[in-house]
């Protein structure tokens, strides 16, 4: 039997984009505005779930 299944396929990705996610908090802390930027544009990137992974960050963006 070869290649991964799906399902662990899936499993791999969800642990990466844990792990990604927790150094960008990490980075957070001391990061400019433009590191902000660049950390949201690769989350939009990164992960399907984009917009409720920015807002909990508390890096969206701001209208008004």
């Amino acid at each position: 039997m070869g290649g991964i299944s799906d399902r662990k396929q899936e499993i791999k990705r969800r642990r990466h984009r844990r792990k990604k996610i927790a150094v960008f908090k990490r980075r957070l802390k001391k990061a400019t505005a433009s590191e902000r930027s660049l950390f949201v544009e690769k989350i939009r990137k990164m992960t399907p779930g984009c917009d409720e992974v920015v807002a909990h960050l508390g890096l969206a963006e701001r209208k008004g």
